[in-house]
């Protein structure tokens, strides 16, 4: 099942939806009341995919990521892989939908494109043995873990430089049924390829990540993990668009601005 948010042409709220098709075979956003967690219950109403906007597909308490998870990327980095995973938070005020900008600061002169397999947690949950893992997870979506780069090397920690407004594209929507073990993560800018790596190339799979972190966090509904990215990671600059895709799910497209 694709489950998603969208603005819709009633105006009345910014509802979660399932995505599907109707009997004619064209897609729709069908209502679901109130949340997406466990079995979904839908209201009735739906609209033509075409006439609703997506957004964000879940607005999540907290954005966990982790750093230096494909070999080659730790080392683009100019480090060696590690041999933990490397735990960091952007806020949820980092976090925007599908074809929203991605706004650069005035204050930073290299902000970088880092696409990623996010992970969308279904239930709370804390210390889950990575045998349980899929339990605890609702699906999968896409995120853009956007950096600036400059800011995170001159603070020597990554708050400041991961957490602008704008710098957590989601979306275009939560797929549940996949199996995340061997998926291809790309990046295009401007069209042209910049990233092309494998889920399977991960130094720590999803369930080793959903294990690490809810042995410190206690992790809600609605929470995201961002597995790391492939090599291949670059500046982004006012006026380009970039697009990142996982098999299974879909493609996230945002412009890029100056703020």
């Amino acid at each position: 099942m694709r489950l998603g948010r969208i603005a819709h042409p009633e105006g009345t709220g910014f509802p979660f939806v399932a995505i599907q098709r109707n009997d004619e075979g064209d897609e729709v956003a069908a209502e679901i009341r109130e949340h997406p967690f466990g079995t979904p219950d839908f209201t009735g109403r739906q609209w033509p995919l075409a006439d609703v906007r997506l957004l964000a597909p879940i607005l999540p308490s907290k954005v966990v990521c982790i750093g230096k998870n494909y070999a080659e990327h730790a080392r683009e980095m100019g480090g060696e892989p590690p041999a933990d995973p490397v735990m960091f938070l952007k806020p949820s005020t980092s976090v925007v939908g599908p074809a929203l900008p991605i706004r650069l600061p005035a204050d930073s002169t290299h902000v970088d494109f880092e696409g990623e397999l996010a992970v969308v947690i279904g239930q709370p949950c804390r210390d889950v043995p990575r045998a349980k893992a899929k339990d605890v997870i609702l699906g999968y979506t896409v995120a853009n873990d956007v950096t600036a780069r400059d800011q995170q090397r001159a603070d020597g920690q990554w708050t400041r430089g991961k957490g602008h407004d704008t710098f957590c594209p989601l979306g275009p929507w939560i797929e549940t049924e996949i199996d995340p073990s061997d998926l291809a993560v790309r990046t295009e800018l401007d069209g042209e390829l910049r990233q092309d790596g494998r889920t399977s190339q991960l130094l720590h799979d999803v369930p080793a990540l959903v294990e690490w972190v809810s042995r410190v966090m206690t992790l809600l509904p609605g929470d995201v993990i961002l597995t790391g990215t492939p090599a291949g990671v670059g500046q982004i600059r006012d006026g380009q668009s970039v697009s990142i895709t996982v098999e299974g799910i879909g493609t996230l497209t945002n412009p890029v601005v100056s703020r």
